[in-house]
């Protein structure tokens, strides 16, 4: 199975959903609930995380989490673990709760916290579980309209962008809330670029540009693949050709395996290329990575291949 992409930066945003194996309830009672918002308290704790948004249903969760020190991988092993260990011994029961790794979307805090915040607090209205969001118990809607919030709960950012008076900047976003109830509701995921990243044109580019550009290509993140900029085979044919001229075998094998590694083409595609099947592509791109681990030189020639393709 493919592996998500994970950004991690101080300050950034996420909206990250998990959800339970083979699409079973992960919450079977308030005790359950109470429970894991615990864990979202420890994290804050522990690991600094800022929680601006919940909303717990049966068979999985959507959290908005801001990371001041960068360190969401961190911060979602320690709850999904930690609860995953207590559902587990309360039931005495073995094995996965939760359905392989969870979903994390950077977000363009700016553009998208609102709407994204009502996207998340309309869940149990969507799935029919409530008329409104007032009635369902286990969001953070409640603290944002009405409640005063827990310590670990950070609603001001949301609600400073509905104004600095507190009683008015609440009722304003009820009713932005409210508004969507009764349909016309478009979900703001429908935007998200290569599963991974929501925001502008702008937001996208700085972070490939701040964040992916010293990030080789690997097949197994097909959402790098996607954002990087990719690079032509047959450029890097050319390029090994310029390096190794008096070495066509050296520059066939160098040129294989850089494009495996670097030019996010297909197997087939490498394959017309260089004339072999795809299970010849990948044999020799592993004999030449191995000789590379043991020839210095060659690798100095690798590395002014990469030179001349600017990578």
């Amino acid at each position: 199975m493919a592996r998500p992409l994970r950004i991690e930066y101080p300050g950034a945003f996420y909206h990250v959903t998990s959800r339970g194996n083979e699409r079973k309830d992960i919450f079977k009672s308030n005790t359950d609930r109470e429970m894991f918002l615990s864990y979202l308290a420890s994290a804050q704790e522990k690991y600094e995380a800022v929680v601006h948004a919940y909303c717990l249903m049966s068979n999985h969760y959507h959290l908005m989490i801001e990371t001041p020190q960068g360190n969401l991988s961190q911060i979602m092993k320690y709850i999904n673990s930690s609860y995953t260990n207590f559902f587990n011994i309360k039931r005495k029961r073995t094995g996965h709760l939760l359905q392989g790794r969870y979903k994390a979307i950077l977000v363009e805090a700016d553009a998208y916290a609102t709407e994204l915040s009502r996207y998340i607090h309309l869940n149990p209205v969507r799935a029919g579980m409530v008329r409104s969001p007032e009635e369902y118990r286990w969001s953070s809607y409640s603290y944002y309209t009405e409640r005063s919030s827990p310590s670990w709960l950070k609603t001001g950012f949301i609600l400073g962008y509905f104004g600095t008076d507190p009683t008015q900047s609440r009722r304003d976003y009820r009713n932005y809330v409210i508004e969507k109830v009764n349909g016309g509701y478009i979900d703001p995921l429908a935007g998200v670029v290569a599963s991974t990243i929501l925001g502008s044109e702008d937001f996208v580019r700085r972070i490939k540009e701040n964040e992916l550009d010293g990030r080789t290509l690997d097949r197994d993140l097909p959402a790098l693949t996607e954002l990087k900029e990719k690079t032509d085979p047959k450029m890097i044919q050319e390029a090994a050709l310029e390096i190794f001229p008096d070495d066509k075998r050296t520059a066939r094998f160098a040129g294989i395996y850089l494009c495996h590694r670097y030019s996010a083409a297909k197997l087939r595609e490498i394959g017309c290329l260089y004339r072999l099947s795809d299970s010849g592509v990948t044999q020799a791109r592993r004999r030449f990575e191995a000789a590379m681990k043991v020839d210095a030189p060659l690798r100095k020639k690798i590395e002014e291949v990469l030179v001349i393709l600017g990578l």
